[in-house]
C-alpha cells in the first residue's frame, strides 16, 4: 500500500477546511439575514428580567412598495428564558413575544407603528423604521421565575414576519424576493451583576 505524499495530504485537508469554512458561513447567514444586532443585554430588575436590544437593517424595497399599497408589515421579537439543568433537558421558565405593526396612512400621509396597544405616527419612513429597530427595558420574565442560585440563558429572535402578510402574497414568497429579515442569538445570563451600579462612596 503506497503512502500518500505530503502534498496530497495537504490538499485533502485544505479541501476539508474549505468545506468547514463554507458551512460556518452558511450557518451564520442562516442565523442573521439582513439584520445586524448591535446590542443584546438582559439584567435583573425589581419586577423580573429586563431585556434591551438594538439592531440595524433597511426595509426591503418590496416591503416598502407593499406598504404604500396598504399592506401592513409586521416585525416580531421572541425571547425564551431557559434554566440549565445537568440531569435533564433545560427547562423553559419564561417566554415573551413583542409585535410591531407598520402601516401607511394615506389620509394623513404618515407612517404608523403600533405595539402593545400603543401607537405612534411618523412623517418619514426612516423615522418609522428606526422605531422598529430595538426596545429598552422589556420585561421577559417575572421575578418569581428567577432563582438566585440558578444558571440561565435566553434564546432571542427578531424578524420581519411574512406569515402575517395577506395569504395571496405568501404564495411563492422567497428570500430572493427581498423579504427575508431575521436574526437569532443566544445569551448566557449573569444575574449576579446588579441592575444598577452602587452609588459612589466619598473618598476618605
Amino acid at each position: 500500500m503506497s503512502l500518500l505524499s505530503p502534498f496530497v495530504l495537504l490538499r485533502t485537508w485544505s479541501r476539508r477546511l474549505t468545506l468547514v469554512g463554507a458551512l460556518l458561513v452558511l450557518h451564520a447567514w442562516a442565523l442573521a439575514q439582513g439584520v445586524t444586532l448591535q446590542q443584546l443585554h438582559a439584567e435583573r430588575a425589581e419586577d423580573g428580567l429586563a431585556l434591551s436590544f438594538s439592531s440595524r437593517f433597511e426595509l426591503p424595497r418590496p416591503a416598502e412598495e407593499a406598504l404604500l399599497k396598504g399592506v401592513a408589515i409586521y416585525f416580531v421579537a421572541e425571547v425564551q428564558v431557559l434554566r440549565n439543568r445537568w440531569y435533564w433537558r433545560d427547562a423553559r421558565i419564561a417566554k415573551a413575544t413583542r409585535t410591531w405593526r407598520l402601516t401607511w396612512q394615506p389620509l394623513t400621509r404618515q407612517y404608523r407603528v403600533s405595539t402593545g396597544g400603543l401607537h405612534q405616527s411618523f412623517d418619514t419612513l426612516d423615522d418609522a423604521v428606526a422605531s422598529l429597530r430595538g426596545v429598552s427595558g422589556w420585561r421577559v420574565a417575572d421575578a418569581k421565575d428567577i432563582e438566585d442560585d440558578g444558571s440561565y440563558y435566553l434564546e432571542f429572535s427578531y424578524k420581519l414576519d411574512t406569515t402575517q402578510l395577506p395569504r395571496p402574497m405568501q404564495i411563492g414568497l422567497s428570500a430572493s424576493q427581498g423579504w427575508t429579515l431575521s436574526i437569532e442569538r443566544n445569551l448566557q445570563l449573569n444575574l449576579d451583576v446588579p441592575a444598577t451600579p452602587p452609588p459612589n462612596r466619598p473618598q476618605p
